[in-house]
């Protein structure tokens, strides 16, 4: 019995009206861009952006108000696919104390650090997709989680040699001696403290969107300057490198669905279920059609590296797990990356099935160390989203650089008004001493 009919039949004044359905919460972090960016104009371009179609205004920091560590940021809006930049970014200090840190969370661009025990910097740069609410939640919330897992560790990062246990206290004597022979230095309790920090990110991520009825996802490319060593860890399709006067050398490799192949694969061979009979896992040189049945094709599964030939089975004719070439390449048919964060109700078009069981949240994490390779003032590092890495290659952002800023050392805005076509840092590598 509903109450629709209850109504008709002993009430007057007719049917019930439709109930309306829930709205979701409002969004647990407004939209808005970096707070080193409110307030300052838009850069090249912006007076003549509304009479020239073809010229999309780049946004910088204010002139008045320079970045500290002489970095550099420039973005565009999304090649105006979007109402909203869907990218965001990050820079801070890191303070890392013994104690724990209370409930109250600094939201401040720079944050002061009076009582700090080890103190590193943090560049961060979020790609969204599917909307900006998950590269919002990552850039107000991965330098928290990441703060914490380093002062979960911080003792262990001060020793001489990571303890066994981090009280200091020695059950068995050989401890030291297995520490040693697994080669685990502090450096790598700050890679472990990063893979944490992203995970723990996603998850808040998940739950966040979840609750406020909210989608997306966002790549995540960050930069910690810490005890000598700069750290970046990518979880996503962006880039990092770092230009001196005679070499260009990769921070960071990018993580698609056609890098991952064989991951993605054997995860769906472990687990066919993930597909839902609607794709095939094996890869080809293009998608079969009927004509193929009973042909052999190249194929390759997820233990090749190699090619092989197969003869079509019907099975075969399904969409393939991994589908297209280079930036056309898509995961399910919907997803460019395979890394990231977020993502979490995501499911391909017309069906039930999910994405995030083939989507990592954990970054690869790459050190150099600072001290070692005697950088110098004109030696820059970059940080920049896919738009920068589809238009430019490693070696032309280079040229770039070397062009350009050599020639502007008096100005202090001189790594603001270098500027590409994406979301980018820009700054000189001698500041990752301090």
């Amino acid at each position: 019995m509903s109450a629709g009919w209850f109504r008709r039949r002993f009430l007057p004044g007719g049917p019930l009206p439709a109930p309306r359905p829930p709205r979701p919460r409002s969004s647990p972090v407004p939209y808005r861009r970096p707070r080193f960016l409110r307030g300052s104009g838009s850069g090249p371009g912006t007076a003549d952006a509304p009479r020239r179609p073809d010229v999309r205004p780049v946004r910088s920091p204010a002139r008045g108000r320079a970045l500290p560590w002489n970095a550099g940021y420039a973005e565009i809006i999304n090649a105006e696919k979007s109402e909203f930049n869907e990218d965001q970014a990050a820079c801070g200090q890191l303070c890392i104390r013994r104690c724990e840190f209370g409930a109250e969370e600094d939201q401040e661009w720079l944050t002061s650090c009076p009582e700090e025990f080890l103190t590193g910097h943090y560049w961060a740069l979020f790609d969204g997709h599917g909307g900006p609410a998950a590269a919002i939640l990552a850039a107000n919330t991965l330098h928290s989680c990441l703060r914490r897992q380093l002062e979960a560790v911080v003792e262990g990062m001060v020793a001489t040699q990571p303890p066994m246990h981090l009280s200091g206290h020695s059950i068995c004597p050989s401890d030291p001696q297995f520490v040693e022979e697994k080669g685990i230095r502090a450096e790598d309790l700050v890679i472990g403290a990063l893979e944490s920090a992203f995970q723990e990110c996603d998850e808040v991520i998940g739950r966040e969107l979840e609750a406020s009825g909210q989608v997306g996802g966002c790549t995540a490319l960050v930069a910690v300057s810490l005890q000598g060593k700069l750290y970046v860890a990518n979880a996503g399709d962006s880039r990092a490198i770092l230009v001196r006067k005679d070499e260009v050398r990769p921070l960071s490799s990018e993580f698609t669905p056609e890098t991952e192949r064989q991951r993605i694969q054997q995860l769906a061979f472990v687990y066919p279920e993930l597909l839902a009979g609607e794709f095939t896992r094996l890869e080809f040189p293009r998608r079969l059609k009927g004509d193929d049945l009973g042909q052999k094709v190249l194929f390759r599964d997820y233990h090749m590296r190699g090619w092989s030939y197969k003869c079509v089975e019907k099975s075969d004719l399904k969409y393939p797990l991994i589908h297209g070439q280079g930036r056309q390449a898509r995961l399910l048919g919907t997803l460019a990356v395979s890394r990231g964060l977020g993502d979490h109700q995501l499911r391909v078009l017309d069906t039930n099935i999910q994405l995030k069981p083939f989507l990592l949240s954990v970054p690869q994490v790459t050190v150099l160390d600072v001290d070692q390779l005697e950088l110098q003032e004109e030696d820059v590092v970059v940080m920049a989203t896919d738009g920068l890495w589809d238009v430019l290659s490693n070696e032309q952002v280079a040229r770039l650089v070397r062009s350009f800023l050599p020639g502007n050392r008096e100005d202090p805005h001189r790594y603001c008004s270098f500027w590409g076509p994406a979301c980018a840092w820009v700054g000189t590598s001698s500041n990752t001493r301090k």
